[in-house]
């Protein structure tokens, strides 16, 4: 108390409650900053969890966490399993910059040190780190650095990235902050690669009953593929997609039957299709011959891909090969290939397209099922006429020959009958046409004809091309039969077919014909059994350009047979051409 009787405190402790006042003060907004900041985690953690499309929720993460925990630059890496980084989204770096600095970091150096050991890493001065490197040119300076693991339990799926605090260096609570976000984020991320994982299958799925549909809609088969190899393209966001099918006598080629490629690979998808590789042990053919599909996630180090096909004009990275299993036996290959750098493909990809090969190869059993059956139909269907004209027509006109035979022999030398005799010989003509016929329809249902009659059925057919028209076809006699029994039935075989394709060549190119008769018959006379074939006309007749080795190479063919051949002119026009050797 002083003088005058009025209280009185000393300066010291006044300046120790001015302090302990200011502590108070300071304390609180460290409260209040951190109760803020804790209300900011809550609404990122909340907004990361309101959407569960991947790509936008990546960037939103990138933006909340430069926000939460102070930074000038932030930005978020996706790994691509191979110790780098599929994808790198940041946030805080002007326009002009990123320009400027070029391609995007693939996770080397300091941001590899923290996916090569996931713990967070918090530094001052980012150059004082062991790993790293610089800055590429224009890239503005960075000092302060932060960096924590995005993971659930011992899965890495990314990391986050800061660099530049505000407060010029980050803190502890900065860091405890970024690992609670990047805790959040995993799960988040986790979820979302399984809803788009979900999304994927569907769409997989529906590539597969679009694909079924257009077989049971009698689509064709090539158009099919291509739909198989479209529908690949895109779900699988793949840079080249092959569809290869086994040909050759023992399925040990692989054909490219369609590709379907990018703006990059278009020309080369191009260029693929129709090459042939041999199955040996290239990557397409081992997973032909054991039905296992493959993923790599580079496909330098292994041969018989599609695109080795095509030498050095284009390479591929990450690829799948998936086989087209049916019910019995493997139908061909899918193959999918991304671009070198671009990210490899997941596991469940190579599910998903496993999965949509067996159910395309399943469409594809049950398109040639169906067309089996169509084929079927269509052979019985010919078999029933076949056997309606030998049965019906070809009795009744051989019956009504046998009639107007009777008749002749009773009319004696009646003026009427020359003129009903040649009735009769017409009858006979087109009762040998209709065996010709008959002929034709059956061997049009068999795959692989066999014999003389069809492979002379097959040049005459194949002449009508070049003359406009199809010649009358007819055979007399066994012929097959005799071919049978003949001791060199090939050689013999070849020589007729000689004689045929001489003969209707000339037709074509020399005789302005309207019709040409070709008629094979076997006949038996005195000098034994005689194999003739004849080719007449009704063009120009026999002219100087006759004469060709060609003709000299048939009378050659015949004589060393002990046969003949002749080359006269028609009646009442045209050319004849004869050739005619034994058999018997």
């Amino acid at each position: 108390m002083d003088s005058d009787g009025e209280l009185t405190f000393p300066d010291l402790p006044r300046l120790e409650l001015d302090q302990l006042l200011g502590q108070l003060v300071e304390r609180a907004h460290e409260v209040m900053s951190t109760q803020g900041r804790l209300r900011g985690l809550l609404r990122a953690n909340q907004a990361l969890l309101s959407d569960l499309e991947l790509r936008p929720l990546l960037q939103r993460l990138a933006m909340s966490a430069r926000e939460l925990v102070g930074a000038r630059y932030a930005a978020l890496g996706i790994l691509d399993g191979q110790g780098g980084l599929a994808e790198f989204i940041h946030t805080g770096m002007p326009a002009g910059s990123v320009e400027a600095i070029g391609p995007l970091p693939r996770g080397k150096g300091l941001l590899g040190a923290l996916t090569d050991d996931p713990h967070p890493i918090r530094l001052d001065d980012i150059a004082t780190h062991l790993r790293s490197a610089g800055f590429p040119a224009g890239h503005p300076p960075m000092k302060s650095f932060l960096g924590v693991p995005i993971r659930i339990r011992d899965e890495v799926f990314g990391n986050l990235y800061f660099t530049d605090s505000c407060n010029g260096s980050f803190s502890s609570d900065d860091e405890e902050l970024a690992v609670a976000l990047a805790a959040t984020a995993a799960v988040v991320i986790n979820n979302a690669r399984h809803y788009e994982t979900s999304r994927r299958r569907g769409d997989w799925l529906a590539a597969t009953a679009a694909i079924t549909r257009d077989m049971l809609s009698a689509a064709a088969e090539s158009s099919v593929l291509e739909s198989i190899a479209a529908h690949a393209y895109r779900l699988a966001d793949a840079d080249l997609v092959a569809v290869l099918l086994p040909t050759g006598p023992g399925r040990e080629q692989l054909l490219v039957e369609t590709a379907v490629g990018g703006p990059a690979t278009e020309e080369a998808a191009k260029s693929l299709i129709g090459s042939r590789s041999q199955i040996g042990d290239t990557l397409c053919g081992h997973v032909f011959g054991t039905g296992t599909p493959v993923r790599l996630d580079d496909a330098s180090g292994r041969p018989g891909l599609p695109p080795t096909v095509l030498a050095d004009s284009i390479d591929v990275g990450p690829v799948l090969v998936a086989p087209l299993t049916g019910s019995e036996r493997t139908g061909g290959v899918l193959t999918v290939a991304r671009l070198p750098g671009r990210p490899p493909f997941m596991p469940e990809d190579l599910q998903m397209a496993a999965a949509f090969a067996n159910h395309a190869s399943v469409a594809l059993e049950l398109s040639e099922s169906r067309m089996e059956r169509e084929r079927i139909t269509i052979m019985d269907e010919r078999d029933r006429i076949a056997a309606d004209l030998h049965d019906h027509i070809i009795q009744r006109l051989f019956a009504a020959g046998l009639a107007l035979q009777g008749a002749t022999a009773r009319m004696g030398n009646h003026p009427a009958g020359p003129r009903i005799t040649g009735v009769i010989d017409e009858l006979d003509d087109t009762i040998a046409q209709i065996r010709t016929t008959i002929f034709a329809i059956q061997q049009a249902t068999t795959p692989t004809p066999e014999g003389l009659r069809a492979r002379v059925l097959g040049l005459v057919t194949e002449s009508g091309q070049t003359l406009g028209f199809t010649p009358a076809l007819r055979f007399s006699g066994p012929v097959d039969t005799l071919m049978a029994d003949s001791t060199d039935p090939g050689a013999l075989a070849d020589d007729i077919a000689a004689t045929l394709r001489e003969g209707l060549s000339n037709v074509a190119r020399h005789a302005r014909a309207t019709r040409v008769d070709v008629d094979v018959a076997v006949d038996a006379g005195p000098d034994g059994v005689l194999l003739s074939v004849k080719v007449s006309d009704n063009g120009i007749g026999v002219g100087e350009t006759a004469r060709s080795s060609g003709t000299a190479n048939l009378r050659r063919r015949a004589e060393r047979r002990g046969g003949t051949f002749a080359l006269s002119a028609g009646t009442p026009s045209g050319t004849c051409l004869e050739w005619s050797v034994p058999v018997a």
